[in-house]
């Protein structure tokens, strides 16, 4: 390796170690800042460690109010919501890469259009659709809006793309229809981008706060960002620590997820960028 190459290398190391520093701090500082008591939290200058750790902030977050009940929520809305994308956009996507119909392309590019359309902008005329029907304080409120999903279809579409007709030829002569053509010979294939996708889908879902707020009431069917802001409105002040401690009940779930998919992720963006 040249000198030149030893540098070039080395800057691009550094500068790398620094985004990544400046993306993981913030994590970093809710979880200190988590087990830190409220003296700490407001001690000027900050300190970075906290001495000791107040591990109790974690029950104190948890019992202040139904969090097993947001948790659960969050779970059931963010996993119903992935799986019937998933299964609407391999559909939309097997028919939108492998059929051959009428304004096919058209179609498309309108699907393409909705995703340059931000959810505050429908949340009116759905809310008034949603509360026509009685589904106000429901799961189905918070579900049906997202069960269709514009980038979901153009994934999962440019992966099918990629497959060779062959291989779907070969799978009807064996006997197989149309829902086993796409879900056991062209699902596996496109798999990480599927699974980059879902990644997606649930780190939003999960984190969702703006429409949670407008359809529900009801701490029944109220997720974990709304549980965790409500923290807020306890006692007479902001209690950072408590407020920090339950950010972290919807942090560590996504680190996780994203741990576990993170494979996946790489294997889908190295293939489009070999595409």
């Amino acid at each position: 390796m040249t000198s030149k190459n030893f540098w070039l290398r080395s800057l691009v190391i550094l500068l790398l170690a620094f985004v990544a520093l400046v993306e993981v701090f913030p994590y970093f500082w809710i979880a200190i800042t988590s087990l830190k008591d409220l003296k700490g939290v407001l001690r000027f200058p900050p300190t970075l460690l906290p001495l000791p750790p107040h591990w109790e902030n974690y029950i104190d977050a948890w019992n202040s109010g139904p969090f097993l009940r947001y948790f659960l929520n969050n779970v059931l809305v963010t996993a119903a919501i992935l799986v019937i994308q998933i299964f609407l956009a391999c559909l939309a996507a097997y028919a939108f890469a492998k059929m051959e119909f009428w304004g096919r392309d058209f179609c498309f590019y309108v699907i393409i259009a909705c995703l340059i359309v931000p959810p505050q902008v429908r949340f009116v005329p759905l809310y008034i659709l949603l509360s026509k029907f009685g589904l106000i304080n429901t799961y189905a409120a918070l579900i049906l809006p997202y069960a269709v999903s514009a980038l979901g279809t153009f994934l999962i579409r440019e992966a099918f793309l990629e497959i060779n007709d062959d291989i779907l030829d070969a799978a009807r002569i064996d006997g197989a229809n149309i829902f086993q053509l796409i879900f056991r010979v062209m699902a596996p294939i496109a798999k990480p981008s599927i699974v980059a996708f879902g990644l997606f889908s649930v780190v939003y879902h999960w984190n969702d706060y703006f429409w949670p707020l407008v359809m529900t009431t009801d701490e029944t069917v109220r997720t974990l960002p709304l549980g965790v802001a409500l923290l807020r409105e306890e006692g007479t002040g902001a209690r950072w620590h408590i407020i920090m401690a339950g950010n972290m009940f919807v942090v560590v779930p996504i680190l996780v997820v994203f741990a576990i998919a993170q494979r996946h992720i790489i294997r889908a963006f190295t293939f489009a960028s070999l595409k």
